[in-house]
């Protein structure tokens, strides 16, 4: 690979504590580029400011040739880039959420690090414009994430609660050459990374109640009045929640700032990390939430537009009280706040 000069990739980078020996910010995105697209020329990268655990740029090849950009993510190795990569590949196969084509991925020679590479979609960050969006339109997208939600419950079905992860030899290999590679995926898998959530179980109510206890723990210093009782309710509904729910796929992650928009519609869905498996009725309770409360104070119309999106596709889950307990807290706390 030949490459473009340190002002082509801008000056928006900051190596910290991902910079190579030689204080390069880009040497793993180098010898990733090296290893999916060999004897390319590379005229830029541009640092994505996304995400907290990976490092994301967009790649801008100069010599004419197909594609002319990708998206390279690299992570350190076991924090679970393959499984995202397994999974981004599944979900297109099975649903028609718009997810970019993963094109490669693998280990980064010599740098303990994981990469993919994807294709680079078109499209706006939608976490910048959703607020901007006409409301109409606000609608219409929210209706759409309800839809892809029934539909990733639709083609994804586990046995147990917790983490998701590859199972057996599933390796980049496998991966990459499986079209549809979810057949490796289980929860309890040869998991890469746990994130602080809590190991899988059979039992659905020990599962949630360690998950969401969880969440109030990692609830920042302003919530600190609020978490004895919040740990008290969820103790107190522990004989209300369902026995043996189904456990489909809970996508941690899928919100308006996870996507790309055009024209006003969505373009693309990133961001597969850290996949869980739950009842769908508490993935559904977080898409409201992510949705609905975390750009704007909704007013109903947004959550009323999700439930019709799924309900397009699978009837509406039934949602415990306990699955929205984020949402109230959050709104307590900002009455209180005000």
């Amino acid at each position: 690979m030949t490459e473009g000069t340190d002002e082509d990739r801008g000056a928006d980078t900051d190596a910290g504590d991902d910079a190579d020996a030689d204080g390069s910010p880009y040497g793993d995105v180098d010898a990733a580029l090296d290893e999916a697209f060999p004897g390319r020329t590379v005229e830029s990268v541009t640092t994505v400011h996304a995400g907290n655990r990976k490092r994301t740029v967009v790649a801008r090849f100069g010599d004419g040739r197909a594609p002319a950009t990708a998206v390279v993510q690299t992570a350190p190795a076991g924090s679970g880039l393959r499984t995202e990569a397994a999974l981004a590949r599944s979900v297109a196969a099975r649903t028609d959420v718009p997810v970019p084509e993963v094109l490669g991925g693998g280990v980064v020679p010599g740098h303990g690090r994981a990469f993919v590479v994807t294709e680079h979609a078109a499209g706006e960050d939608l976490h910048a414009r959703f607020v901007a969006l006409a409301p109409a339109r606000r609608t219409a997208v929210a209706r759409e994430f309800g839809r892809y939600l029934a539909g990733l419950h639709a083609a994804f079905a586990f046995e147990g609660y917790g983490p998701v992860g590859l199972r057996g030899p599933a390796g980049w290999e496998a991966v990459l050459d499986d079209p549809d590679p979810g057949s490796a995926l289980a929860v309890g898998g040869r998991r890469e990374t746990t994130g602080g959530i809590p190991e899988a179980s059979d039992d659905w109510a020990d599962w949630f109640l360690r998950y969401a206890t969880a969440g109030v723990d990692a609830l920042p210093a302003g919530f600190d009045d609020l978490r004895p009782r919040l740990r008290a309710e969820l103790a107190d509904e522990r004989p209300r929640l369902p026995a043996s729910p189904p456990s489909t796929l809970y996508p941690w992650d899928l919100r308006p700032g996870n996507a790309l928009v055009d024209d006003g519609r969505v373009t693309a869905v990133v961001d597969w990390g850290q996949p869980l498996a739950a009842d769908p009725a508490l993935s559904l309770a977080k898409v409201e939430h992510l949705v609905c409360d975390w750009y704007l104070d909704d007013d109903g119309s947004l959550a009323t537009a999700v439930r019709a999106g799924y309900r397009e596709r699978r009837p509406l889950p039934s949602v415990p009280s306990v699955y929205r307990l984020p949402r109230s807290s959050a709104r307590r706390s900002t009455v209180r706040a005000s």
